[in-house]
């Protein structure tokens, strides 16, 4: 064991020697450009470890930068749907006001256009029940508003007051089941009732058996029922059966959309029922 050790350590510095003795020569011998062929040797393992340090140095600058680019994309990219999501809000509010706006209005060129006192008001609630159609109006009896006084929109009747309070008015539309107007057929005269059936028609009835109505008749006020002025519009016929010549059953498509209504004027004078010689 001692020889084989003393084997190894001769063979180990007799390699360090060596590699001292290469190095020494190298030193003492030149290239043609004049530079000792070690310092040409270090500068060529030297430039090749720096060339793979910048090259790995780079690499992770560059993946560096990406990161900082992605997350400040994705940033942007999180301000941008913030920004439009605030946009589309805005639209919508704007379409809003648009909206509102067209519907007062309209309300306007009625009560311009109505030959009656009337009250601009607007909704503010309506019940639950889908047979009794009712709703509120935010102006009472300070405003002088009282029972029975018509409510009408720019595409027709509405309905009327049935109860009052100080501030507060609730309104029977005419598409409730209790609601009941004297309305005549435009191009034939025929009067009749239309009456509410708690869903989205009127039916026609007490007509006379032979009397001329046809789907498309535009259907108004008659008067007669001492609420409701001559001549307001109610809705179109859109349905007539006959039975063995006779009328049977009518109904009556409003024209006024009872489901979209946020303004409304209530007639609060002006007008009578008309006399037996004042009927069509």
């Amino acid at each position: 064991m001692a020889i084989l050790d003393l084997r190894r350590r001769n063979g180990t510095l007799f390699g360090v020697l060596t590699l001292v003795h290469v190095i020494a020569i190298s030193a003492q011998v030149t290239t043609r450009s004049g530079v000792p062929l070690i310092t040409q040797l270090a500068f060529g393992i030297f430039a090749d470890m720096q060339q793979v340090v910048t090259a790995l140095a780079d690499g992770v600058d560059g993946a560096w930068s990406r990161y900082v680019d992605l997350r400040r994309v994705r940033s942007d990219n999180q301000k941008l749907i913030e920004e439009i999501g605030a946009l589309r809000v805005r639209l919508q509010r704007q379409e809003a006001l648009a909206s509102r706006a067209a519907g007062l209005q309209s309300i306007l060129d009625l009560r311009d256009a109505t030959s009656f006192p009337t009250a601009a008001v607007s909704i503010i609630g309506g019940s639950a029940s889908p047979e009794f159609r009712t709703v509120t109006i935010d102006r009472g009896r300070d405003a002088g508003l009282e029972a029975d006084m018509p409510v009408i929109a720019p595409a027709g009747v509405v309905g009327r007051i049935i109860r009052t309070a100080p501030r507060a008015s609730k309104v029977q539309l005419l598409v409730d089941r209790y609601a009941a107007a004297g309305v005549l057929i435009e191009r034939s005269r025929a009067q009749g009732v239309a009456l509410g059936v708690g869903g989205a028609l009127l039916r026609l009835d007490f007509v006379t058996g032979s009397a001329d109505v046809a789907v498309g008749d535009r259907v108004l006020t008659s008067g007669i029922d001492g609420i409701y002025p001559k001549g307001l519009l109610v809705g179109q016929v859109q349905s007539v059966t006959r039975e063995g010549g006779t009328l049977g059953d009518i109904t009556i498509r409003p024209t006024v959309d009872f489901s979209r209504l946020e303004d409304v004027l209530i007639i609060t004078g002006g007008f009578v029922a008309p006399g037996e010689d004042e009927l069509p």
